[in-house]
């Protein structure tokens, strides 16, 4: 069965989430900000903003996740492209004799 998988960031309503996959992965919860990844509603891993070990469900595949979450991590550190157009011209316009 698919589930649907969600990424974002951490709020301080998920410290008890974290805490509980820091606990089944033998690591230690992040002190500041991560990006999470749910499936089906459930948190199953945790990418830590401040570079510290990815934590992940153990009973779980997870492998998938954590590379979503880096590629989620890298691409919010990447710098903002510009798009470059063509200009909008001004459109002459009758003038009242």
């Amino acid at each position: 069965m698919n589930h649907p998988i969600t990424i974002r960031r951490s709020t301080t309503g998920d410290e008890a989430a974290v805490a509980r996959i820091a606990a089944l992965d033998s690591g230690s919860a992040p002190e500041g900000d991560a990006m999470l990844a749910f499936v089906g509603g459930e948190l199953r891993a945790v990418m830590p903003l401040d570079g510290g070990r990815p934590l992940a469900d153990p009973f779980y595949h997870s492998a998938e996740l954590l590379e979503l979450l880096r590629y989620s991590v890298e691409r919010g550190r990447a710098p903002r492209r510009r798009r470059f157009g063509i200009a909008r011209l001004p459109v002459p316009r009758p003038r009242a004799a």
